[in-house]
């Protein structure tokens, strides 16, 4: 593993990484992050969710670097801009979500830091309440939208964890190699541009940055973390983290419950605090 003086930036996703099972930043991964900020290391959120999501952790954590959002699909930099690094073909769109929305299940569309719905339903309000992301707007029929809207993705959701693998065993054949499927969790399935992930993102991120994948450590749980992990030079999963990403893992971390994120960085990345001198040493200094 690396030694500290390697990592120059870390990418860190969001839920079941930096956040408790409880969506809780606890103190000690907000201490860890900070301090390793305040020793000149670059901290990257990459996380399947917008920009708004990650509010709480900037604020209180104090660091201000370019971010990863929406699957990889949108770099947000420290001044505000954005880069969008992919839409979905409408025609595509149009056939999918109308399959999906004939079987009864949901669509929710992400246009960079808009989420768009037919209607409100629980799952909607879901994102709001427990992953910090923006209310969804509500605008009647999706298909209506995709010839003046560019999407980036879209999350189909609203049925049990069986229903959502054998929807993605359907989209899948459907698709074909037009689009790419992931899943940060099992109840949702999301719709990708071809190429798409956090580690395409976090690729381009590090070439205009100028640093190596071999000084960056990345710190995932789930499937869409994967290229992400398998880029850089010092690539974890956390104890509660998927089986396909732990199998492509380096290391696996403590869970998310555990502060995996702040033994990580403790170990990995953060310096030793200088010893403050003593009261004597001061002195003596001093008269020197």
């Amino acid at each position: 593993m690396a030694n500290q003086s390697d990592i120059k930036l870390v990418a860190i996703d969001v839920d079941g990484t930096i956040m408790s099972s409880k969506n809780k930043l606890t103190d000690k991964t907000a201490d860890a992050l900070k301090r390793a900020h305040e020793q000149g290391v670059h901290i990257v959120i990459a996380t399947g969710k917008t920009r708004t999501s990650a509010d709480v952790i900037y604020k209180r954590v104090g660091f201000t670097t370019p971010g990863i959002f929406v699957q990889g699909l949108v770099i947000t930099y420290p001044d505000g801009t954005e880069k969008h690094l992919g839409t979905l073909d409408v025609d595509l769109l149009r056939r999918v979500i109308t399959f999906v929305e004939d079987r009864g299940l949901q669509a929710i569309a992400y246009s960079g830091k808009r989420i768009l719905a037919r209607r409100m339903t629980t799952e909607a309000r879901v994102l709001t309440e427990h992953y910090d992301e923006p209310l969804p707007e509500i605008v009647g029929p999706l298909q209506n939208l995709l010839d003046s809207t560019p999407i980036n993705k879209v999350m189909f959701c609203g049925g049990s964890v069986e229903q959502i693998t054998h929807l993605r065993w359907q989209l899948g054949h459907m698709i074909g190699g037009s689009a790419r499927l992931t899943q940060a969790i099992p109840e949702a399935v999301e719709l990708l541009p071809t190429g798409a992930s956090k580690g395409t993102a976090l690729k381009q991120l590090l070439k205009e940055m100028k640093i190596e994948p071999a000084h960056v450590m990345a710190i995932g749980d789930g499937e869409n973390d994967i290229e992400m992990i398998q880029l850089v030079g010092h690539g974890l999963a956390m104890g509660n983290g998927s089986a396909k990403l732990k199998a492509a893992a380096k290391a696996v971390l403590p869970s998310n419950d555990e502060d995996g994120v702040a033994e990580a960085l403790v170990k990995h990345v953060l310096k030793p605090d200088e010893p403050k001198p003593s009261a004597a040493e001061s002195k003596k200094k001093g008269s020197d």
